[in-house]
């Protein structure tokens, strides 16, 4: 039996992940500019890299926003376009373990999947995302690098930057603590460095990722968030998260893989044989 082949074509970035017997093969990523080039050099790649050839691989099914440009099939393989929130739903209930979900994908901009058992369905997004952090950072800090973003707001101050609940009242207001923020970028400092301005744009967008997904959740009936895409891997997203399970009752969680949980959802709709 050979490998199902799983490749997401995003808006920035194409993905692809190896699946054999519930056996997950390293994936890998690389830039998105033309899908159809992209995905050919993302399967090229994956080849190499893990030492398979053609002969290996079964199947390849492919997801994602890019996908519609895909006409034919990859190197004679028979190829299959899987549903993207279909897809994001079974990654990420795939590399989490868990049953009942709110599966978020946070790429360019965010995606939020239902999985209720073999229920499976968009319960919405939102603009923010990825491509907000990028496109605030360029015009704040002058910088679209994800790397130098975050090294920059590992330095950063938020207190010069957002106006916290403590800067208003001395008062606990329910539960939410003194350092929470009021308002995003609602006390800029005359002397904010470009570290908290980069520290401010990251805070801002896992904020709103974070709370849409909580009120979802909550709105499905599950306390489990499934976090997935590029942006679940930047650690300081996770004491946020904390602060944002006390607040809204439910359980963020960021399996391993989380950036390729898209890819591995498409492989494993053929595992399913659906």
């Amino acid at each position: 039996m050979g490998y199902t082949v799983g490749i997401d074509i995003g808006g920035s970035t194409t993905k692809i992940v190896g699946l054999r017997e519930g056996k997950l093969l390293s994936g890998l990523m690389v830039r998105a500019g033309d899908p159809i080039t992209s995905a050919y050099g993302a399967f090229g790649k994956f080849l190499s890299t893990n030492g398979l050839t053609l002969e290996n691989v079964d199947r390849v099914m492919y997801t994602g926003v890019g996908s519609s440009f895909m006409q034919d099939g990859i190197f004679g393989i028979e190829t299959q376009k899987v549903d993207e929130f279909i897809s994001i739903g079974l990654g990420g209930r795939y590399i989490s373990g868990c049953g009942d979900a709110v599966v978020v994908s946070m790429g360019t901009g965010t995606a939020m999947v239902s999985v209720r058992g073999d229920d499976i369905h968009h319960v919405g997004g939102t603009g923010i995302g990825g491509g907000t952090l990028l496109g605030l950072c360029r015009k704040l800090i002058g910088s679209q690098n994800i790397e130098h973003i975050v090294e920059l707001a590992e330095q950063g101050d938020l207190g010069k930057i957002d106006l916290f609940i403590g800067d208003i009242t001395n008062t606990k207001l329910s539960n939410m603590d003194l350092q929470t923020t009021a308002s995003n970028f609602g006390k800029i400092d005359d002397a904010a460095r470009p570290e908290d301005f980069a520290v401010g744009v990251l805070n801002m967008v896992f904020q709103a990722v974070g709370t849409f997904s909580g009120m979802a959740a909550k709105a499905c009936g599950t306390k489990n968030v499934i976090l997935t895409g590029n942006l679940s891997r930047i650690s300081m997203m996770r004491p946020l998260l904390d602060m944002l399970e006390l607040l809204y009752d439910v359980k963020y969680i960021i399996p391993d893989n989380s950036d390729f949980a898209t890819a591995i959802g498409a492989a494993v709709y053929n595992e399913l044989g659906r």
